[in-house]
């Protein structure tokens, strides 16, 4: 599979209003993007984008979790040659010990189901303006749960699982599709990790370029370098030590 260069390529950013996806975003417009879809469940938190007054951006009201709103995004978005499958939700609690299932099957319907909706909505356009690339951003979580946050890694690991069956079913259509795998990130989602974080736009970036590189399973941070050479080594001994992070 060939590499896909971000630079006069249109691009949809799903969860673009903070944190990663507005990173990706203002990367993408700084790497040279010819178009860059912006998109968030509540447009208006899009402000801050628009305020750039970049004629390449366009915003869109999308909350992946809703099929009438991926579906009117594919029929407003059909040059998108880039899909970037960025929205997620987490902070479910525990399993065992909370009954209520709420919280954990809006993780799945976010973090899961959300890229699946997109992906086949969006996988007919792709094809159709030449093969493009689908990029899921995943977690190291979705490769060894962590107590912490068990639905949200198992919500991700779920999404791991789907970004290697649809890598498997678009080939025949010269898809690229690339799994990110980062550590802790500097966002609301993990301001409260007792981690060193690296920054969106550093995840961005590096994103990009391993795109273009044709790189199909991204780590785009030494904390997840360094834990997936860990994981090869023993990933029991992974396992137990992410079982005590609670």
């Amino acid at each position: 599979m060939s590499g896909v260069s971000i630079k006069e390529k249109t691009v949809l950013v799903t969860g673009s209003n903070r944190g990663i996806g507005k990173s990706f975003v203002l990367q993408a417009l700084a790497m040279g993007a010819k178009k860059v879809y912006a998109t968030a469940r509540d447009e208006s938190t899009l402000a801050e984008l628009v305020e750039l007054n970049d004629s390449r951006l366009t915003t869109l009201s999308l909350d992946v979790s809703n099929q009438a709103q991926v579906d009117a995004a594919a029929h407003n978005a059909i040059d998108v040659e880039i899909l970037i499958n960025n929205s997620g939700v987490g902070g479910g609690g525990p399993i065992i010990g909370n009954a209520d299932e709420a919280p954990k099957r809006l993780e799945m319907d976010v973090n899961y189901f959300g890229p699946m909706k997109m992906s086949i909505a969006f996988a007919p356009i792709l094809k159709s303006n030449g093969g493009g690339a689908i990029i899921n951003i995943l977690s190291i979580s979705s490769l060894c749960s962590f107590a912490f946050a068990p639905g949200y890694s198992a919500s991700k690991a779920a999404g791991h699982s789907l970004t290697q069956a649809i890598r498997a079913e678009l080939a025949k259509q010269g898809t690229l599709v690339c799994g990110v795998y980062p550590g802790p990130i500097d966002t609301d989602m993990a301001k409260n990790l007792p981690f060193e974080k690296a920054s969106p736009d550093s995840v961005a970036t590096l994103t990009y370029e391993a795109m273009s590189a044709a790189v199909e399973d991204i780590y785009p941070d030494p904390f997840a370098v360094e834990f997936v050479k860990q994981l090869k080594i023993d990933p029991k001994a992974v396992e137990k030590s992410n079982a005590s992070s609670a």
